[in-house]
């Protein structure tokens, strides 16, 4: 069977309900998108801004321990290489040496900075190669003196010390030189002994007179040296010697205080704005409620004293209607009276200094503090009145 023409209408009207429906799930799953993905960049925006600033705290952090290390932390070690001189131009002609090997050591850094800090202690040594040789084994002790001077060139202090080489026999010597006969004979090796002389044990630096440099003498004319070397060696004591004994611990330990601190900071500055910002914003809502208020009294007085005028206008009007129906009643009565009551209550004139003088009943307290409505027709039997004394 052929559909007919109404299940054609029903079936386009079933589709035309269906596609509103359709609409209105696709704008609601469109603006539903719309608000999530607004959400999602506002919270990776505020991700990135909280990465961002726990970035530059850490920075700030590590920057603010590393200048209080670099500040705080004197030099821990300075080592310099020593060269001795000594004068040729002797007298006599059986000594090629006329003195003792002197040394002069610069203690500035790079020739411009202190290297010892005021009032930290310092160990100063003298290291000392020197071959194994018969002249210097035949040396025995001999003498070191250190003096250190100031900028000016004025010696601060001296310091001696006494030193030799450590004692070997000949045989210890023979089986040492066959033992490492083969590091000998390569050169990897040689015959020699590092003395350490130690000039300081804890030296002091003045901050009213620090010194520069230093002359080494030594006080033997047959010495035999390879090299020197000048060793000074911060001794930390406290904080200073955790801080040079355990570097990663004390840098871990003071880059996250900093960091928390910062934090800390941070964290009440931003509460203490938000609180500031919502004070000031109640302060004004409050001020413009109180500026709000007179307005919305006077708009509501408004309504009150018209309805308040209304009615005592009303009750004006209503009085005056009584007041002239009680009029009319009195002139009736007035009428029907004898002529004596008439004449006592009607208004009579009177001659007096050229003037017309109007007598009249007395009217009660009541009419004369009425309205104006009552003022007004009261108004209107006085003139009604003082036409009928002129025509008298």
């Amino acid at each position: 069977m052929q559909p007919t023409m109404e299940e054609f209408d029903s079936e386009d009207s079933g589709v035309q309900d269906v596609g509103p429906q359709i609409n209105g799930l696709v704008v609601q799953l469109l603006e539903t998108m719309s608000v999530l993905l607004l959400r999602i960049r506002q919270k990776l925006l505020e991700i990135s801004i909280l990465i961002c600033v726990i970035l530059l705290v850490f920075w700030v952090a590590l920057f603010l321990y590393g200048s209080f290390y670099y500040s705080f932390m004197p030099t821990a070690n300075f080592i310099t290489p020593v060269y001795f001189f000594y004068r040729t131009d002797c007298l006599s002609p059986h000594h090629s040496l006329c003195s003792f090997p002197v040394a002069n050591v610069s203690l500035l850094k790079n020739g411009k900075h202190q290297v010892m800090t005021y009032g930290q202690p310092y160990r100063i040594t003298l290291e000392l190669e020197m071959p194994e040789s018969p002249a210097n084994q035949e040396l025995g002790m001999f003498l070191v003196k250190m003096n250190p001077y100031s900028k000016a060139g004025h010696i601060v202090d001296i310091s001696a010390r006494s030193a030799m080489l450590h004692y070997r026999s000949s045989l210890l010597q023979a089986l040492g030189t066959v033992a490492f006969s083969p590091l000998l004979l390569t050169g990897a090796s040689e015959q020699k002994q590092s003395v350490m002389v130690e000039l300081y044990s804890e030296f002091k630096d003045d901050s009213y007179n620090p010194i520069v440099g230093a002359i080494i003498e030594i006080h033997s004319q047959h010495i035999q040296i390879y090299r020197a070397h000048l060793y000074i060696f911060a001794h930390f004591t406290g904080i200073r010697y955790l801080l040079y004994h355990f570097p990663l611990i004390s840098a871990l330990i003071g880059v996250m205080s900093n960091f928390t601190f910062l934090s800390l900071i941070i964290v009440l500055s931003f509460l203490q704005f938000n609180l500031g910002g919502r004070r000031t914003r109640g302060k004004a809502v409050m001020q413009q409620e109180e500026n709000n208020e007179p307005d919305d009294v006077n708009d509501q007085s408004e309504p009150q004293d018209e309805g308040k005028a209304l009615e005592s206008f009303d009750d004006i009007g209503y009085k005056s209607v009584e007041v002239e129906e009680s009029i009319q009643d009195v002139g009736v009565e007035e009428s029907e009276d004898d002529s004596r009551e008439f004449a006592e209550d009607e208004p009579t004139c009177e001659a007096g200094d050229g003037e017309m003088i109007l007598r009249h009943r007395n009217l009660s307290q009541s009419m004369l503090q009425s309205s104006q409505v009552l003022t007004d027709t009261t108004d209107k039997t006085y003139q009604n009145s003082v036409g009928v004394c002129s025509s008298c």
